[in-house]
């Protein structure tokens, strides 16, 4: 916890550090963003007129709120789509965006209660409470699974390079290659890894042995956990996790994806930025095949 706290406008001071309040701006699914000499930033005075009626959110210090009209003509601002702003904010102001356009989407979405109808009005800066029957709600996530798939090479037979064992699960063609799919909703030729959001009443494990099955047709092994990402699109949470390929032909599910297909390393499609977990599960698969060639190479020069 902080030594002191005051508030002093719109400077923070805190254990002697100066924090400058920052202003997330939003129309529709664009971000306001303050042109400098030395890049974007997010401004910290409000670059649009507040209006009686708009909804202030606090977010962790910052504020945050909607704007009807998109700012055009403007030296100081411009526009940006939110997935844009990862390439031209900090790190950590591209995703405090997104925590903000989530709850900007949340509170679009309860104006009114579930139950009877009645005025819904916050509680607290992440809860809202019915003022008719009390209903209490919160932001809900969407939860869903990503998973990357690897068909390992097939291994060698006694130490013979040349003579492999066919064993369930390995790469045919010798090379160490992983399952990409290109889904239908994808708005450019671009493959990406097998996902689907999480039903109600499964595990997260289970969600993605059941997404597999259901688009591609195959049996997955060795699943493990990656990591997760906040997917502010418009309220998600991406659970990655990494599988071994066990058996099993592809057959799509054609309603979700039109095309998939193993690729090695040397002949990647276009794959997703950097921006997603997608792509640190394919960053992560590279790299780890560099450090084993690194490895080998390091074997084979002390024999």
């Amino acid at each position: 916890m902080p030594l002191c706290e005051k508030t002093d406008g719109h400077i923070h001071i805190i254990n002697r550090h100066i924090l400058t309040m920052k202003y997330y701006v939003f129309c529709q699914g664009d971000l306001v963003l303050e042109r400098g000499t030395d890049g974007y930033r997010i401004p910290d005075e409000p670059p649009a007129d507040i209006k009686p009626w708009t909804t202030v959110m606090n977010v962790e210090g910052d504020k945050s709120y909607r704007i009807e009209q998109p700012l055009t003509g403007s030296d100081r601002y411009e526009m940006c789509p939110l997935r844009q702003s990862y390439f031209k904010l900090a790190e950590a102001d591209y995703l405090k965006a997104g925590k903000c356009h989530e709850l900007l989407y949340w509170d679009q979405n309860t104006k009114y209660c579930g139950v009877c109808g009645g005025p819904m009005r916050f509680d607290t800066d992440i809860s809202k409470k019915c003022e008719h029957c009390g209903k209490e709600v919160w932001p809900s996530l969407a939860i869903a699974i990503i998973v990357r798939i690897r068909r390992r090479p097939l291994a060698p037979q006694n130490g013979n390079t040349t003579a492999c064992t066919a064993m369930s699960g390995a790469s045919p063609s010798g090379s160490d290659e992983i399952l990409l799919v290109h889904a239908n909703n994808f708005r450019h030729d671009f493959y990406g890894l097998v996902a689907g959001f999480v039903e109600t009443g499964e595990t997260l494990e289970e969600a993605v042995h059941r997404e597999v099955m259901e688009e591609t047709g195959l049996h997955i092994t060795n699943l493990r956990y990656f990591g997760s990402q906040p997917w502010p699109y418009p309220c998600g949470l991406m659970v990655g996790f990494t599988a071994d390929y066990d058996h099993g032909k592809i057959h799509l599910q054609r309603s979700e994806l039109s095309k998939g297909a193993w690729f090695d390393r040397y002949h990647l499609p276009h794959i997703p930025e950097k921006m997603s977990i997608a792509r640190r599960l394919i960053d992560d698969w590279t790299d780890e095949i560099d450090r084993q060639e690194a490895a080998n190479s390091r074997k084979e020069g002390d024999a």
